[in-house]
Protein backbone atom coordinates (compact mmCIF):
# COMPACT_ATOMS: atom_id res chain seq x y z
CA UNK A 1 0.00 0.00 0.00
CA UNK A 2 1.21 3.40 -0.68
CA UNK A 3 0.37 6.11 1.97
CA UNK A 4 -0.64 9.16 -0.21
CA UNK A 5 -2.69 9.64 -3.13
CA UNK A 6 -1.95 11.84 -6.18
CA UNK A 7 -5.35 14.05 -5.10
CA UNK A 8 -4.31 14.29 -1.90
CA UNK A 9 -6.99 16.19 0.48
CA UNK A 10 -5.46 19.18 2.84
CA UNK A 11 -5.15 18.64 6.53
CA UNK A 12 -8.47 20.59 6.77
CA UNK A 13 -10.56 18.22 5.09
CA UNK A 14 -8.92 15.64 6.73
CA UNK A 15 -9.97 17.60 9.88
CA UNK A 16 -13.01 18.83 8.55
CA UNK A 17 -14.40 14.86 7.46
CA UNK A 18 -13.19 12.89 10.10
CA UNK A 19 -14.17 15.17 12.85
CA UNK A 20 -17.70 14.85 11.06
CA UNK A 21 -17.08 11.18 12.12
CA UNK A 22 -16.16 11.68 15.34
CA UNK A 23 -19.57 13.54 16.15
CA UNK A 24 -21.91 11.40 14.25
CA UNK A 25 -20.42 7.92 14.93
CA UNK A 26 -22.78 6.18 17.43
CA UNK A 27 -23.00 3.11 17.38
CA UNK A 28 -19.23 1.39 17.43
CA UNK A 29 -17.42 -0.20 15.31
CA UNK A 30 -19.96 -1.30 12.89
CA UNK A 31 -20.97 2.33 12.40
CA UNK A 32 -17.34 3.73 12.09
CA UNK A 33 -16.78 1.35 9.10
CA UNK A 34 -19.49 2.33 7.87
CA UNK A 35 -19.06 5.79 7.90
CA UNK A 36 -14.87 5.57 6.74
CA UNK A 37 -16.29 3.42 3.62
CA UNK A 38 -18.63 5.79 2.83
CA UNK A 39 -16.25 8.59 3.02
CA UNK A 40 -13.01 7.13 1.41
CA UNK A 41 -14.30 4.47 -1.00
CA UNK A 42 -17.67 5.35 -2.41
CA UNK A 43 -17.83 9.30 -1.81
CA UNK A 44 -14.28 10.26 -2.16
CA UNK A 45 -12.54 7.61 -3.92
CA UNK A 46 -9.49 8.10 -2.09
CA UNK A 47 -9.12 4.21 -1.61
CA UNK A 48 -10.21 1.14 -3.48
CA UNK A 49 -12.41 -1.33 -2.23
CA UNK A 50 -10.03 -4.17 -1.75
CA UNK A 51 -7.19 -1.26 -0.14
CA UNK A 52 -10.60 -0.92 2.25
CA UNK A 53 -10.97 -4.01 3.44
CA UNK A 54 -7.17 -4.95 3.57
CA UNK A 55 -6.87 -2.55 5.98
CA UNK A 56 -9.78 -3.61 8.06
CA UNK A 57 -8.11 -6.50 8.37
CA UNK A 58 -4.80 -5.68 9.11
CA UNK A 59 -6.24 -3.66 11.95
CA UNK A 60 -8.04 -6.59 13.13
CA UNK A 61 -4.41 -8.02 13.42
CA UNK A 62 -3.38 -5.56 16.12
CA UNK A 63 -4.04 -5.01 19.84
CA UNK A 64 -6.26 -1.44 20.69
CA UNK A 65 -9.50 -0.46 19.56
CA UNK A 66 -9.42 -1.59 15.17
CA UNK A 67 -12.03 0.85 14.16
CA UNK A 68 -9.90 3.64 16.01
CA UNK A 69 -6.81 2.40 14.23
CA UNK A 70 -8.80 2.14 10.83
CA UNK A 71 -9.64 6.10 10.60
CA UNK A 72 -6.02 6.52 11.62
CA UNK A 73 -4.97 4.11 8.97
CA UNK A 74 -7.53 5.39 5.75
CA UNK A 75 -5.93 9.52 7.18
CA UNK A 76 -2.43 8.09 7.13
CA UNK A 77 -2.93 6.82 3.68
CA UNK A 78 -4.89 9.95 2.55
CA UNK A 79 -2.50 12.34 3.90
CA UNK A 80 0.62 10.32 5.43
CA UNK A 81 1.86 10.65 9.00
CA UNK A 82 0.34 14.60 9.15
CA UNK A 83 -2.96 13.18 8.34
CA UNK A 84 -3.27 10.17 10.31
CA UNK A 85 -2.23 12.84 13.35
CA UNK A 86 -4.89 15.41 12.50
CA UNK A 87 -7.43 12.49 11.61
CA UNK A 88 -6.97 10.48 14.41
CA UNK A 89 -7.37 13.26 16.95
CA UNK A 90 -10.49 14.97 15.12
CA UNK A 91 -12.01 11.05 15.30
CA UNK A 92 -11.56 10.42 19.17
CA UNK A 93 -11.69 14.16 20.28
CA UNK A 94 -15.51 14.58 20.17
CA UNK A 95 -16.43 11.87 21.91
CA UNK A 96 -13.82 12.23 24.25
CA UNK A 97 -15.70 16.12 25.38
CA UNK A 98 -18.66 14.26 25.33
CA UNK A 99 -17.92 11.30 27.71
CA UNK A 100 -15.95 13.74 29.93
CA UNK A 101 -19.32 15.98 30.19
CA UNK A 102 -21.06 12.95 31.30
CA UNK A 103 -18.91 11.58 33.42
CA UNK A 104 -18.53 15.06 35.79
CA UNK A 105 -22.58 14.89 35.90
CA UNK A 106 -22.87 10.86 36.88
CA UNK A 107 -19.65 11.34 39.02
CA UNK A 108 -19.14 14.55 40.74
CA UNK A 109 -21.47 15.53 43.77
CA UNK A 110 -25.45 14.94 43.78
CA UNK A 111 -27.06 14.23 40.63
CA UNK A 112 -30.70 14.82 40.32
CA UNK A 113 -32.98 11.50 41.02
CA UNK A 114 -33.55 11.10 37.66
CA UNK A 115 -30.01 10.81 36.30
CA UNK A 116 -29.49 8.84 38.70
CA UNK A 117 -31.90 6.46 37.84
CA UNK A 118 -31.25 6.78 34.00
CA UNK A 119 -27.60 5.52 34.67
CA UNK A 120 -28.62 2.44 36.70
CA UNK A 121 -31.01 1.66 34.19
CA UNK A 122 -28.78 1.88 31.21
CA UNK A 123 -25.75 0.41 33.62
CA UNK A 124 -28.19 -2.28 34.07
CA UNK A 125 -28.76 -3.18 29.95
CA UNK A 126 -24.39 -3.36 29.54
CA UNK A 127 -24.21 -6.84 30.34
CA UNK A 128 -27.14 -7.43 27.77
CA UNK A 129 -25.00 -4.91 25.33
CA UNK A 130 -21.55 -7.53 25.95
CA UNK A 131 -23.62 -10.40 25.34
CA UNK A 132 -24.88 -9.14 21.95
CA UNK A 133 -21.26 -7.63 20.65
CA UNK A 134 -19.60 -11.34 21.25
CA UNK A 135 -22.57 -13.24 19.80
CA UNK A 136 -22.35 -11.52 16.66
CA UNK A 137 -18.64 -12.45 16.14
CA UNK A 138 -19.59 -15.87 16.55
CA UNK A 139 -20.87 -16.66 12.79
CA UNK A 140 -17.38 -15.58 10.77
CA UNK A 141 -15.15 -16.87 14.16
CA UNK A 142 -16.86 -20.05 13.43
CA UNK A 143 -16.37 -20.21 9.72
CA UNK A 144 -12.63 -19.31 10.25
CA UNK A 145 -12.51 -22.70 12.71
CA UNK A 146 -12.30 -24.95 9.74
CA UNK A 147 -8.73 -23.45 9.65
CA UNK A 148 -8.28 -24.00 13.35
CA UNK A 149 -10.20 -26.83 13.93
CA UNK A 150 -14.32 -26.67 15.74
CA UNK A 151 -12.21 -28.55 18.72
CA UNK A 152 -9.72 -26.29 19.57
CA UNK A 153 -11.67 -23.35 18.65
CA UNK A 154 -14.37 -24.11 20.95
CA UNK A 155 -11.94 -25.30 23.75
CA UNK A 156 -10.06 -21.42 23.14
CA UNK A 157 -13.56 -20.04 23.33
CA UNK A 158 -14.48 -21.50 26.05
CA UNK A 159 -11.13 -20.37 27.83
CA UNK A 160 -11.72 -16.98 27.20
CA UNK A 161 -15.46 -16.87 29.05
CA UNK A 162 -14.14 -18.54 31.75
CA UNK A 163 -11.10 -15.92 31.55
CA UNK A 164 -13.33 -13.03 31.82
CA UNK A 165 -15.70 -14.43 33.92
CA UNK A 166 -13.18 -15.04 37.04
CA UNK A 167 -9.51 -13.90 36.35
CA UNK A 168 -9.85 -9.92 35.82
CA UNK A 169 -6.41 -8.15 35.26
CA UNK A 170 -4.65 -12.11 33.99
CA UNK A 171 -7.52 -12.43 31.22
CA UNK A 172 -4.81 -11.44 28.67
CA UNK A 173 -2.58 -14.11 29.87
CA UNK A 174 -5.29 -16.47 28.79
CA UNK A 175 -5.36 -15.03 25.19
CA UNK A 176 -2.12 -14.66 24.58
CA UNK A 177 -1.72 -18.48 26.18
CA UNK A 178 -4.33 -19.34 23.24
CA UNK A 179 -2.42 -17.84 20.59
CA UNK A 180 0.84 -19.16 21.53
CA UNK A 181 -1.04 -22.70 21.20
CA UNK A 182 -2.68 -22.42 17.98
CA UNK A 183 1.10 -21.17 16.93
CA UNK A 184 2.99 -24.11 18.27
CA UNK A 185 0.23 -26.60 16.68
CA UNK A 186 0.50 -24.45 13.59
CA UNK A 187 4.72 -24.80 13.71
CA UNK A 188 4.48 -28.58 14.33
CA UNK A 189 1.64 -29.18 11.33
CA UNK A 190 4.02 -26.71 8.67
CA UNK A 191 7.29 -26.49 10.22
CA UNK A 192 7.02 -22.54 9.70
CA UNK A 193 8.85 -19.81 11.21
CA UNK A 194 7.55 -18.58 15.00
CA UNK A 195 6.34 -15.76 15.36
CA UNK A 196 8.33 -12.50 15.53
CA UNK A 197 8.54 -11.55 18.65
CA UNK A 198 -10.13 10.46 42.38
CA UNK A 199 -9.93 14.35 42.49
CA UNK A 200 -7.74 17.28 40.81
CA UNK A 201 -5.22 17.09 43.76
CA UNK A 202 -4.36 13.26 42.88
CA UNK A 203 -0.59 12.33 43.56
CA UNK A 204 1.62 11.10 41.46
CA UNK A 205 0.90 7.52 42.25
CA UNK A 206 -2.66 7.60 41.34
CA UNK A 207 -1.71 9.44 37.61
CA UNK A 208 0.35 6.67 37.19
CA UNK A 209 -1.89 3.82 38.38
CA UNK A 210 -3.97 5.85 35.46
CA UNK A 211 -1.62 5.49 32.96
CA UNK A 212 -0.47 1.81 33.71
CA UNK A 213 -4.64 0.98 33.33
CA UNK A 214 -4.98 2.95 30.25
CA UNK A 215 -1.87 1.75 28.64
CA UNK A 216 -3.36 -2.27 29.53
CA UNK A 217 -6.70 -0.81 27.95
CA UNK A 218 -4.82 0.57 24.48
CA UNK A 219 -2.18 -1.90 23.94
CA UNK A 220 -4.03 -5.35 24.91
CA UNK A 221 -7.52 -5.01 24.02
CA UNK A 222 -7.51 -7.75 21.12
CA UNK A 223 -11.30 -8.35 19.79
CA UNK A 224 -13.22 -5.15 20.91
CA UNK A 225 -13.44 -2.94 23.76
CA UNK A 226 -15.30 -5.00 25.58
CA UNK A 227 -12.34 -7.64 25.80
CA UNK A 228 -10.95 -5.07 28.41
CA UNK A 229 -14.32 -4.90 30.28
CA UNK A 230 -13.17 -7.29 33.05
CA UNK A 231 -9.70 -6.00 33.25
CA UNK A 232 -10.68 -2.49 33.74
CA UNK A 233 -13.62 -3.52 35.95
CA UNK A 234 -11.05 -5.65 38.39
CA UNK A 235 -8.46 -2.42 38.60
CA UNK A 236 -11.65 0.74 38.88
CA UNK A 237 -13.62 -0.72 41.39
CA UNK A 238 -11.68 -4.11 43.08
CA UNK A 239 -8.11 -2.67 43.34
CA UNK A 240 -7.86 0.70 43.47
CA UNK A 241 -10.86 1.42 44.79
CA UNK A 242 -11.96 4.61 41.92
CA UNK A 243 -15.32 3.58 41.67
CA UNK A 244 -18.46 1.31 42.74
CA UNK A 245 -19.74 -1.48 40.58
CA UNK A 246 -22.75 0.86 39.87
CA UNK A 247 -20.23 3.36 38.84
CA UNK A 248 -18.67 1.56 36.50
CA UNK A 249 -21.81 0.32 35.51
CA UNK A 250 -22.49 3.51 34.07
CA UNK A 251 -19.37 4.12 32.52
CA UNK A 252 -19.02 1.68 30.32
CA UNK A 253 -22.50 2.76 29.18
CA UNK A 254 -21.35 6.17 28.65
CA UNK A 255 -18.92 4.37 26.35
CA UNK A 256 -21.61 3.06 24.03
CA UNK A 257 -23.23 5.59 23.64
CA UNK A 258 -21.64 8.52 22.92
CA UNK A 259 -19.81 8.84 19.10
CA UNK A 260 -16.36 7.71 18.58
CA UNK A 261 -14.11 5.06 20.14
CA UNK A 262 -16.25 2.72 22.93
CA UNK A 263 -12.45 2.08 24.05
CA UNK A 264 -13.43 6.06 25.70
CA UNK A 265 -14.72 3.97 28.89
CA UNK A 266 -11.20 4.41 30.37
CA UNK A 267 -11.63 8.37 30.27
CA UNK A 268 -14.30 7.93 32.82
CA UNK A 269 -12.24 5.54 34.82
CA UNK A 270 -9.89 8.30 34.53
CA UNK A 271 -11.88 10.86 36.11
CA UNK A 272 -12.67 9.24 38.75
CA UNK A 273 -9.47 8.18 40.11
CA UNK A 274 -7.88 12.03 39.24
CA UNK A 275 -10.44 14.34 37.89
CA UNK A 276 -10.54 15.78 34.50
CA UNK A 277 -6.80 15.32 34.72
CA UNK A 278 -7.39 11.80 35.09
CA UNK A 279 -9.30 11.73 32.23
CA UNK A 280 -7.27 13.17 30.08
CA UNK A 281 -4.30 11.60 30.68
CA UNK A 282 -6.27 8.38 30.80
CA UNK A 283 -7.66 8.94 27.06
CA UNK A 284 -4.03 10.32 25.72
CA UNK A 285 -2.67 6.75 27.27
CA UNK A 286 -5.05 4.33 25.81
CA UNK A 287 -4.79 5.90 22.05
CA UNK A 288 -1.03 6.53 22.11
CA UNK A 289 -0.30 2.69 20.99
CA UNK A 290 -2.99 2.66 17.82
CA UNK A 291 -1.14 5.86 16.58
CA UNK A 292 2.29 4.35 16.93
CA UNK A 293 1.16 1.01 15.43
CA UNK A 294 -0.22 2.85 12.45
CA UNK A 295 2.53 5.49 12.02
CA UNK A 296 5.40 3.26 12.38
CA UNK A 297 3.98 -0.06 10.52
CA UNK A 298 1.33 0.59 8.69
CA UNK A 299 3.83 0.54 5.60
CA UNK A 300 4.17 -3.18 6.70
CA UNK A 301 0.64 -4.52 6.92
CA UNK A 302 0.36 -6.49 3.32
CA UNK A 303 3.11 -8.49 5.37
CA UNK A 304 1.65 -8.25 8.44
CA UNK A 305 -1.35 -9.85 6.65
CA UNK A 306 0.39 -12.26 5.14
CA UNK A 307 2.59 -14.38 7.54
CA UNK A 308 1.07 -17.54 8.24
CA UNK A 309 2.59 -17.10 12.04
CA UNK A 310 0.95 -14.20 12.47
CA UNK A 311 -2.42 -15.89 11.16
CA UNK A 312 -2.13 -19.21 13.61
CA UNK A 313 -1.52 -16.91 16.38
CA UNK A 314 -4.84 -14.93 15.81
CA UNK A 315 -6.85 -18.22 15.34
CA UNK A 316 -5.76 -18.97 18.78
CA UNK A 317 -6.31 -16.20 20.10
CA UNK A 318 -9.46 -14.72 18.03
CA UNK A 319 -11.97 -17.26 19.46
CA UNK A 320 -10.34 -17.12 23.29
CA UNK A 321 -11.16 -12.95 22.52
CA UNK A 322 -15.12 -13.40 21.63
CA UNK A 323 -14.93 -16.17 24.79
CA UNK A 324 -14.07 -12.80 27.00
CA UNK A 325 -16.66 -10.52 25.32
CA UNK A 326 -19.00 -12.81 26.29
CA UNK A 327 -17.86 -13.63 29.39
CA UNK A 328 -17.27 -10.09 30.54
CA UNK A 329 -21.30 -10.18 30.68
CA UNK A 330 -21.04 -12.64 33.92
CA UNK A 331 -19.03 -9.61 36.11
CA UNK A 332 -21.21 -6.82 34.60
CA UNK A 333 -24.68 -8.57 35.52
CA UNK A 334 -23.32 -9.70 38.87
CA UNK A 335 -22.21 -5.77 39.93
CA UNK A 336 -26.07 -5.62 39.57
CA UNK A 337 -27.82 -4.77 42.98
CA UNK A 338 -31.42 -3.67 42.74
CA UNK A 339 -33.97 -6.77 41.79
CA UNK A 340 -35.39 -4.39 39.13
CA UNK A 341 -32.11 -4.17 37.66
CA UNK A 342 -32.61 -7.54 36.44
CA UNK A 343 -35.86 -6.85 34.83
CA UNK A 344 -34.44 -3.88 32.83
CA UNK A 345 -30.90 -6.36 32.10
CA UNK A 346 -33.62 -8.87 30.74
CA UNK A 347 -35.63 -6.33 28.85
CA UNK A 348 -32.40 -5.57 27.04
CA UNK A 349 -31.76 -8.83 26.48
CA UNK A 350 -35.02 -9.17 24.42
CA UNK A 351 -34.39 -5.94 22.59
CA UNK A 352 -30.94 -6.94 21.32
CA UNK A 353 -31.16 -10.40 21.09
CA UNK A 354 -34.57 -11.31 19.68
CA UNK A 355 -35.98 -8.08 18.42
CA UNK A 356 -32.36 -7.08 16.89
CA UNK A 357 -32.39 -3.75 18.20
CA UNK A 358 -29.71 -1.01 18.08
CA UNK A 359 -26.95 -0.90 21.34
CA UNK A 360 -27.85 2.75 21.24
CA UNK A 361 -31.48 2.61 21.40
CA UNK A 362 -31.64 0.26 23.77
CA UNK A 363 -29.30 1.88 26.06
CA UNK A 364 -31.33 4.85 25.83
CA UNK A 365 -34.77 2.88 26.53
CA UNK A 366 -32.86 1.36 29.38
CA UNK A 367 -32.08 4.55 30.95
CA UNK A 368 -35.41 6.08 30.48
CA UNK A 369 -37.13 3.26 32.10
CA UNK A 370 -34.42 3.71 35.51
CA UNK A 371 -35.34 7.64 35.29
CA UNK A 372 -38.98 6.54 35.56
CA UNK A 373 -38.69 4.06 38.03
CA UNK A 374 -36.31 6.14 40.32
CA UNK A 375 -38.97 8.98 39.76
CA UNK A 376 -41.66 6.23 41.45
CA UNK A 377 -39.51 5.97 44.32
CA UNK A 378 -37.28 2.44 43.51
CA UNK A 379 -34.14 1.94 45.28
CA UNK A 380 -31.22 3.13 43.40
CA UNK A 381 -27.34 1.56 43.54
CA UNK A 382 -25.25 2.68 46.32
Amino acid sequence: MTHATTDAPGLGTVLREWGRIGCIGFGGPPTHIALLRALCVERRKWLSEREFEDAIAACNLLPGPASTQLAIFCAWRVRGRAGALVGGAAFIVPGLIVILALAALFLTGSPPLWVRGAGAGAGAAVAAVAVHAGAGLLPAGWKRAKTTGRLRWGAYLGLGVVAAATLGPWLVLVLLGCGAVELAVHRKRTSLLALPVGTAAAGAGVFLSVAWVALKVGALSYGGGFVIIPLMQHDAVDHYHWMTGGQFLNAVALGQITPGPVVQTVAVVGYAAAGLAGGLLASAVAFTPSFLFILLGARHFDRLRGNPSVRAFLDGAGPAAVGAILGSAIPLALSLDRPWQYAVLAGAAILLLALKRGVVPTLLIAAAAGSALALLGVGLPG
